[in-house]
């Protein structure tokens, strides 16, 4: 049995359906720094709309962005290291305030 989703595409008028951006590893990094956002209590949880900090699950998306950063090093775009160096810059410093 088809999902209804899929039946109606992308340009549905469906709430659940929206277009997606194109994958990229900028987008990917924007996505994990989203979640380390939330995590570090700066945004509320798209879920639940609350403000929810998890300094530990903050601590390890910003580690695996660094690791990523480290294990990248040399492949990436001009633009997408810089990207990657400011997300990084960022929460690392949104952390270190909320641990203080």
């Amino acid at each position: 049995m088809s999902d209804e989703r899929d039946e109606a595409g992308p340009t549905s008028p469906n709430p659940d359906c929206y277009a997606l951006p194109e994958p990229s590893f900028t987008t990917f990094m924007l996505s994990l720094a989203s979640s380390a956002l939330v995590h570090l209590g700066e945004t509320p949880d798209p879920d639940s709309g609350q403000y929810t900090p998890n300094l530990a699950l903050a601590k390890h998306t910003i580690d695996i962005l660094a690791m990523l950063q480290k294990k990248t090093s040399g492949n990436l775009a001009e633009e997408e290291s810089r990207v990657l160096e400011h997300m990084l810059c960022q929460l690392r410093l949104a952390y270190v305030s909320k641990t203080k």
